[in-house]
């Protein structure tokens, strides 16, 4: 504690998680005080125009690409919350920014807070992101921590997501956690007007949780009623039973707010199949379980984004429905879009997104022949060739041994300490150093292969582990 309310520092206060996280820890100034890190060139965003002046409120301003900037907001504080970075779409077009934005910002912290001499006091709170383990299209749907880390092709954020965790969770801090974000539900996703809402398969799945429910969930790990279990290791955030969705359920929720129609507005082929992300989870309840955080529902949210679209957009939707629909053709059809992938021939993408050019060409162009999918309820996890639900103070150099085997690769060592570096080889030959927690818990493998979709055919051949996510059909 630092006098009678902690610091905490906070990144990312301008973006949809962060306002709300902001607003969350202001109304619980009795017992924190705030440092936010804003760049200066947001001075005048409406965030900062509306918290300005609050007394448990301090702006740092700065940038999370500069070691100086970070260090002023860490330096004294109990606790960080590192909500901030570049996420997609715009991470994508920008991948030089985005590595040096996500995973030298995540660096910057650990160093803020190792040179300051607070490793052992300075509470470590990132947040990651469920694209880490890509697309998993049904059957394997159901997924947990410790699943391979697997990147979509052309996802340079989950790729910067993935590098940032690993230096989170090698850091050497006492107290670390990594919470890996599902997709955030919030007021203002009737204004996404982006491709990037064609790349997510009708039939794929997402376990959602409200921009609410997440900024409570990050406060929350800022009380001292958080059991030291929680920290070092890693968690998915997800809403539980009630916010597993089918994509094309939600997207019937998305139209029905906007008082539009998904058939009257798209078709089927101007979505892709795969290559994005999104699963069901087998253990969010258990984050649930550590620090409470669920209090809203899907009929909640979509109560508020009805009650947030203006009375014109939702008019016009219903009385001009082919005006939509060209809308969202011209999206499709434009940079980035998936009918531009096809007018243009572009193969790369196109055998991404759907399998190939053929595959393509054999999907229904109306709904009334589309086949809407339900995926199993039944819980069904991964084997990760070792027992999974053992803690990882338990586990011996038996379980690395084993696991590594599973990953085609092996174990270089002779000694098991969980957060100490071990030495490892993966199934195509690449040494690598890594702690057993980011190996066991966090199901990262070899660096060289993890955030290289083009080695996963040859992984798939000697590495069960990561076969179980790389099908040789999708």
């Amino acid at each position: 504690m630092s006098g009678w309310q902690k610091i905490v520092f906070l990144t990312g206060a301008t973006g949809n998680m962060g306002r709300v996280t902001l607003a969350e820890l202001l109304a619980r100034s009795d017992r924190f005080r705030v440092r936010a890190l804003v760049r200066p060139e947001d001075r005048n965003h409406p965030v900062v125009r509306r918290f300005t002046g609050r007394a448990a409120l301090e702006w740092v301003w700065g940038d999370l690409t500069r070691y100086e900037d970070v260090l002023a907001g860490v330096t004294g504080a109990d606790q960080v919350l590192h909500i901030g970075g570049m996420v997609s779409p715009l991470a994508d077009r920008f991948p030089e920014l985005t590595m040096q934005v996500n995973v030298g910002g995540a660096r910057n912290i650990v160093d803020a807070i190792r040179r300051s001499g607070q490793a052992d006091h300075t509470a470590l709170v990132y947040i990651g992101t469920v694209a880490q383990t890509g697309h998993r299209n049904p059957p394997v749907h159901w997924g947990r921590t410790g699943d391979p880390i697997k990147i979509s092709r052309f996802d340079h954020y989950a790729v910067s997501k993935t590098e940032a965790e690993a230096i989170v969770a090698q850091s050497g801090l006492t107290r670390w956690v990594s919470l890996r974000q599902t997709g955030i539900l919030h007021p203002d996703m009737w204004k996404i007007h982006d491709p990037i809402v064609f790349h997510n398969p009708h039939n794929g799945v997402f376990e959602w949780i409200t921009v609410g429910d997440s900024a409570r969930l990050a406060v929350n790990t800022c009380e001292d009623a958080v059991p030291e279990a929680f920290w070092r290791g890693f968690y998915n955030i997800g809403g539980g039973e009630r916010m597993r969705l089918v994509n094309h359920q939600f997207s019937r929720h998305l139209a029905a707010a906007l008082g539009t129609d998904m058939q009257a507005s798209t078709r089927p082929n101007w979505t892709g199949t795969r290559n994005f992300h999104g699963q069901w989870y087998a253990d969010s309840d258990r984050l649930e379980h550590l620090v409470p955080f669920r209090s809203e529902t899907m009929d909640d949210f979509t109560r508020q984004l009805a009650a947030g679209v203006p009375g014109i957009v939702r008019l016009l939707a219903r009385m001009f429905p082919g005006a939509g629909r060209r809308r969202m053709e011209k999206l499709a059809r434009g940079p980035g879009g998936t009918l531009h992938w096809i007018a243009h021939d572009d193969r790369a993408r196109i055998d991404a997104y759907f399998g190939s050019r053929a595959a393509w060409d054999a999907l229904p162009a109306e709904w009334g022949d589309f086949v809407y999918r339900e995926p199993s309820r039944e819980v069904c996890c991964l084997d990760h060739g070792h027992d999974a639900d053992k803690p990882i103070e338990e586990c011996s150099t038996a379980d690395l041994k084993a696991a590594a085997a599973f990953r085609g690769g092996r174990f270089a060592g002779d000694a098991f300490e969980p957060d100490a570096p071990a030495r490892f080889a993966c199934a195509l030959g690449h040494d690598f150093s890594m702690t057993p927690r980011l190996y066991l818990k966090g199901g990262h493998w070899c660096p060289t292969c993890m955030t290289n979709p083009d080695s996963y055919d040859a992984n798939r051949a000697r590495n069960p582990f990561f076969a179980q996510v790389w099908p040789d059909t999708d």
